[in-house]
């Protein structure tokens, strides 16, 4: 009995075994969770009116530069201004020691004080020897002895005076006076050095700063192109002959006051073929500083309906091309080949590629493959400025 009794157990046994395993097979297997689609800020593309403008870089130079140079020569006894101040025409920068040229100055109308006596006794004796030399009382040569003296006599009394007005400006000079409005720089000399009217010392700079000057040189056909543009009213204007001018500064940032584009006085140099042109800026601030290198927009005109996309958003080839990931009406992303025709601030304007209401991803598209579905949300920057001078 023991022998049929186990063969009934693994009977059983097996038994369960294979039911337990068709149980299972006829179970479906468990799938791990579908990923949702990858969230990316898109920007819909939209037509604007872009200023077409020309940039032309240069540098900053002062309307007006004045070299301060001593014009007596003496012991400098005082600085009368601060460093880098802004000084007024006339205003008194240095003081020179006065004492030797009040010295001239008393001297040379002591000459004159002497010749003015012995003037009156050639006067008078000419006079007396007129009556003699007419009776012969007299010989001729003395009168004429007597005419000579008197003539001298004036002659040493012009000079006199001109000494005492030539030691007067120099005494006038012992006091350094401004010749121009504007902003000085520092002092090139120091209280007791020696300076002289003969080397003419340089004392000081002063620099006309409001307003500016901006430099920059173009070929001679550019400004023949600019020339007609103005004529025929597609530049900006401010005044006859001047164009509107906006500058950028180093560090990016746009200046606040736009100046004029002056045409005048201009002449192509015959080495280079490059002509120097000027704009007029204002400087009311101080902020533009000689030798500061700047870009200056000319608006030319404007273009309508123009597509102008983020510069961040364009992905650059290794060719030279440029694409952009576009978000399809499906969600799914694309990559599209675009032509860039101009860039305008931290924006470019298209010559084709995109069309308004397609949407690009400004941000994300590290985790948007192209053929990828997305999700896409309008977006946004906090304090964002568009750079493009669009028209209204």
């Amino acid at each position: 009995m023991k022998p049929m009794i186990s063969k009934t157990i693994i009977l059983c046994l097996s038994t369960a075994s294979l039911g337990v395993l068709f149980s299972a097979c006829g179970k479906k297997a468990v799938q791990p969770p579908a990923r949702p689609p990858a969230e990316v800020s898109v920007l819909t593309v939209s037509p604007e009116n872009v200023n077409r403008t020309t940039e032309l870089p240069g540098r900053i130079n002062p309307m007006r530069e004045a070299q301060v140079r001593a014009r007596a020569t003496g012991i400098l006894l005082k600085r009368l201004f601060e460093e880098g101040s802004n000084v007024k025409e006339g205003q008194g920068l240095f003081e020179i020691d006065p004492a030797p040229l009040q010295a001239s100055l008393n001297s040379a109308k002591a000459a004159v004080a002497k010749t003015e006596a012995a003037l009156i006794v050639s006067q008078s004796n000419v006079e007396r020897y007129e009556g003699l030399v007419k009776i012969n009382a007299i010989s001729r040569q003395i009168y004429d002895q007597a005419v000579a003296a008197l003539a001298q006599n004036k002659a040493e009394l012009l000079a006199g005076k001109a000494a005492v007005e030539t030691a007067e400006l120099n005494l006038g000079y012992a006091k350094v006076t401004a010749p121009i409005s504007g902003r000085i720089g520092k002092a090139l000399v120091t209280e007791g050095a020696l300076v002289s009217a003969t080397e003419a010392t340089e004392l000081a700079v002063i620099r006309q700063m409001d307003p500016v000057y901006f430099d920059f040189t173009q070929s001679s056909t550019e400004v023949l192109r600019l020339k007609r543009a103005m004529e025929n009213g597609s530049l900006q204007k401010v005044a006859p002959g001047a164009a509107r001018v906006t500058l950028s500064l180093e560090d990016g940032t746009e200046y606040p006051h736009a100046g004029k584009l002056l045409f005048s006085d201009i002449a192509v140099d015959a080495t280079t073929g490059m002509i120097t042109l000027r704009a007029e800026v204002p400087n009311p601030e101080n902020l533009l500083m000689p030798g500061m290198f700047a870009r200056a927009q000319i608006v030319e005109g404007v273009t309508t309906n123009a597509i102008a996309i983020p510069q961040r958003t364009i992905i650059r080839g290794a060719a030279g091309t440029s694409t952009v990931l576009v978000v399809t009406d499906d969600n799914k992303v694309e990559l599209r080949s675009i032509e860039i025709d101009r860039t305008v601030g931290t924006k470019v304007v298209l010559a084709k590629g995109l069309k308004p209401g397609e949407r690009i991803i400004v941000e994300g598209s590290q985790k948007a493959p192209p053929g990828s579905v997305v999700k896409p949300v309008p977006f946004t920057e906090a304090g964002a400025t568009n750079s493009v001078a669009v028209v209204p």
